[in-house]
């Protein structure tokens, strides 16, 4: 009998890998994919518990699925993930709907564990966070044809104060680069152009395993297979920034002039308490010089609001900070006080009514400068690459765009009717705070 399965994966494009390698074995396994979760005999959670919010939709999405072991033919509801990993025991004990929980370590597991649960076993499969895949391990991609996110490392052996993720998912370690290169080599046979390269830290790449960084020597290797156009890299950290890293941003043709580098704050005592380097004149001499010696460069960064001491002052250094770097890409969370994080346990944490009202002044701040920077792109041409239609408008992003997380580039195309997966140019007509309008020239 072949069972049918439904997948619902949270979190990061880290967590959205792990979703595929388990389509993938589950595929290989037999088991029949299905998006109807009301059709499945088989539902999985791959759960995110990076943060309280994030935690909660978990939840909230396990009990909604849950219902459909009364509602549907559900037989085995699996959680997995960093929620599973971070709580097993909580969360056997309690919703007792849950037939399966399967570590963050144990995804080539996926499939066996199903099957015990399939045959009556409550099954509690959590061990050391050790995973690591290769170029061959069954995958199936949810991004589209085209695109398609590589995860280079696991874990992560930094040490911020605010964050679980290292007790969650172990530290810091590095696929080989030939099993990277492979992977691109294979995505590239099945017709993606652009690959997005993601771990914990990606400037990190290599240390652990080949006793220094090697992210730059990474993408040149990645830069000479043909048929990929395109190669984003996420989730750096400035201290990783080098002179050869540098140099291959601003040389190599396919790596795409968009660096993310989540900074967290500007106020050097608040960065000091997060247990990141709090060398703001350093950080500032380091934006210049990629702004400099990289040409059409686009920064996005991530900062964090309220954590525990963060006075006035320190939040107007942090949005002095913005209005003189200009990132053109900028997320701003609130602090999370994590179980178990340093930061979790230290004095004078921010009350929430002021991490609300510094949230949204940070946005508001952030929203000007991306509106400006947009306008300053009408009248220009850009390349887009063609992700969907709806109605009379085509969707796509530019170099400048990672999926999920920044704007679009919506534009008419008259007579031609490009497909998902074409570059097309683009002539912007119209700017909104975060996409653009354009048509085809």
């Amino acid at each position: 009998m072949s069972y049918r399965v439904g997948v619902v994966s949270l979190g990061c494009a880290k967590n959205l890998v792990d979703t595929e390698l388990m389509l993938g074995q589950l595929d290989a396994a037999g088991f029949i994919i299905t998006p109807n979760p009301r059709e499945a005999d088989v539902l999985i959670v791959n759960t995110c518990g990076f943060i309280t919010p994030a935690k909660e939709e978990s939840i909230d999405q396990i009990l909604d699925l849950a219902r459909y072991k009364k509602e549907g033919r559900c037989r085995v509801l699996l959680v997995t993930g960093c929620l599973a990993q971070r709580y097993p025991g909580d969360l056997m004990k309690e919703i007792p709907e849950i037939d399966a929980i399967l570590g963050a370590g144990m995804v080539s597991q996926v499939v066996e564990t199903i099957q015990r649960a399939l045959a009556g076993e409550r099954v509690l499969n959590v061990g050391e966070p050790r995973f690591e895949y290769g170029a061959d391990l069954p995958r199936i991609r949810t991004t589209g044809k085209h695109t398609a996110y590589v995860k280079i490392a696991e874990g992560c052996s930094n040490r911020c104060t605010y964050c679980a993720i290292p007790s969650i998912r172990g530290p810091y370690r590095s696929r080989p680069l030939e099993s990277i290169q492979q992977e691109v080599e294979n995505l590239a046979a099945k017709g993606v152009k652009e690959v997005i390269l993601v771990a914990q830290d990606t400037t990190f790449y290599g240390l652990d395993l080949y006793g220094r960084r090697m992210l730059a020597p990474l993408l040149r290797s990645l830069n000479r297979i043909p048929g990929i156009y395109w190669i984003r890299v996420l989730y750096g950290h400035p201290d990783g920034i080098n002179d050869e890293l540098v140099d291959v941003f601003a040389s190599c043709e396919k790596i795409c002039r968009y660096l993310d580098l989540p900074l967290q704050h500007a106020s050097p005592p608040v960065l000091a308490r997060m247990g990141r380097s709090n060398d703001t004149a350093g950080l500032r001499a380091l934006l210049h010089r990629l702004r400099r010696d990289i040409p059409g460069l686009i920064l996005r960064t991530t900062f964090m609001v309220g954590f525990p001491g963060e006075k006035e002052e320190d939040f107007q250094q942090l949005l002095d900070f913005m209005r003189e770097m200009r990132f053109e890409r900028v997320g701003v969370f609130k602090f999370c006080a994590e179980e178990g994080t340093p930061a979790a346990s230290m004095d004078c944490q921010v009350p929430e009514n002021v991490k609300e009202e510094r949230f949204h002044r940070a946005m508001a701040l952030q929203q000007q400068i991306s509106l400006e920077y947009n306008r300053s792109l009408v009248g220009s041409q850009l390349k887009v690459l063609v992700e969907g239609k709806k109605g009379n408008y085509y969707s796509g992003r530019t170099e400048a765009d990672a999926p999920g997380i920044d704007g679009q580039v919506y534009f008419t195309a008259g007579r031609i009717s490009p497909r998902p997966g074409d570059f097309v140019p683009v002539k912007i007509t119209l700017a909104r705070e975060y996409d653009l309008m354009g048509e085809l020239p």
